[in-house]
């Protein structure tokens, strides 16, 4: 089948390119110009849920589908465009930045890694005519990012001449006058061309993973006390009870106590590093938004959650009539199986200020794992 939709490491060329763009917070939209016969393999390997994706069918030929999925950007009217070849797995959140760091109003941009190998020239019967001088020679990578309404001007231009020999889109922005300015690519950024190139990925994404994989555990802990008021919030479930926590937010001492495992997996600080109780914006806020940023975060680090364990200490309410609805919650925010949410209650015997019934401590362990090894 079509190499975008083949599977390394388990999951389709084509998701692996797209999760790392949506881990992007620069990005603002991702169009999918796809073969119209492909729309069902698309969706069978590809979660197209975030609303940022449009998905559009391309043409005869590589440069007709991108003037295709440019034209589809024209409402939104962009800034940047960034135009990035599907299969290409591999581009990594470094690049992705050095790329955005570089954006200029008045060039386009495009990773390159200088040409290693001996060139040689062989016009016909293979036989070689000269040897090339590869100084101030690269191979050209994607995605190449260029100012959007330029590089439109540029694809439409080349469309009404009908000139359809370029190779990239940096070769239709020179041709159009626009400068490209060339960036440090990486040899990693790879170009999923052949069978071979499927077994070779396979093969580095298992060794990645194999000898000593990077898994992080992270720990949280919070406490809130009761005032008056007639429910509590926990792990995202709202619970009757003759009570409330008191916080700054909506006191969720679950999620707070979550939020804080899992920016320690990154070394990330605190909750309140990223959400100051001092900022009055975070007043009564639904605490599910701190989770999903620390969840977001990871993701964008290419960090999988395995698994979290949460206690959660009071003497009331009772956790256990909870704990399905909370694991249902936790499941969602968290985007993992329901297996890999612990939920536990327990009491304080009585004991200090929580045996007293005045309010709830939580204690949080996350486990995430990360891509690459622990460095020796």
């Amino acid at each position: 089948g079509p190499k975008q939709y083949r599977k390394i490491g388990g999951e389709a060329v084509l998701s692996r390119t797209l999760k790392v763009f949506l881990a992007d917070d620069a990005i603002a939209n991702i169009v999918l110009v796809i073969h119209r016969d492909d729309k069902t393999l698309l969706e069978q390997n590809c979660d197209l849920t975030d609303s940022r994706i449009q998905v559009v069918f391309g043409g005869e030929t590589r440069q007709i589908s991108t003037c295709l999925g440019l034209q589809a950007l024209s409402q939104d009217n962009p800034d940047y465009v960034l135009i990035h070849d599907g299969v290409r797995p591999f581009i990594s959140q470094d690049l992705l930045q050095r790329i955005t760091d570089n954006l200029s109003s008045d060039c386009g941009l495009v990773p390159a890694v200088a040409v290693s190998d001996t060139l040689k020239a062989a016009p016909k019967d293979s036989i070689i005519s000269h040897t090339v001088a590869r100084d101030g020679l690269y191979s050209a990578q994607t995605p190449q990012a260029f100012p959007y309404e330029i590089i439109l001007s540029a694809h439409n231009k080349a469309a009404a001449e009908k000139i359809q020999e370029f190779t990239d889109d940096s070769s239709i922005a020179e041709w159009f006058g626009l400068p490209v300015r060339i960036i440090e690519g990486s040899v990693d950024n790879t170009k999923i061309t052949w069978a071979k190139d499927i077994e070779m990925a396979n093969e580095r994404l298992q060794n990645e993973t194999s000898l000593f994989p990077d898994v992080r555990t992270g720990n949280g802990y919070d406490v809130h006390a009761f005032e008056p008021g007639d429910h509590v919030i926990l792990c995202g479930v709202k619970i009757p009870f003759n009570k409330k926590l008191s916080g700054h937010s909506d006191a969720d001492v679950g999620l707070h106590a979550l939020t804080d495992a899992l920016l320690a997996t990154l070394g990330a600080g605190d909750i309140g590093t990223h959400f100051p109780p001092s900022d009055p914006q975070w007043k009564g806020a639904d605490s599910r938004i701190f989770l999903e940023y620390a969840v977001k975060m990871v993701k964008k680090a290419s960090g999988r959650i395995s698994n979290v364990d949460i206690t959660l200490i009071c003497e009331e309410p009772k956790i256990g009539p909870n704990r399905p609805a909370m694991t249902t919650a936790l499941s969602e925010m968290l985007d993992i199986a329901p297996h890999r949410v612990s939920i536990k209650g327990t009491t304080n015997e009585k004991l200090g200020f929580i045996g007293r019934g005045e309010g709830i401590a939580t204690i949080v362990t996350a486990t995430v794992i990360f891509p690459g090894e622990v460095p020796e």
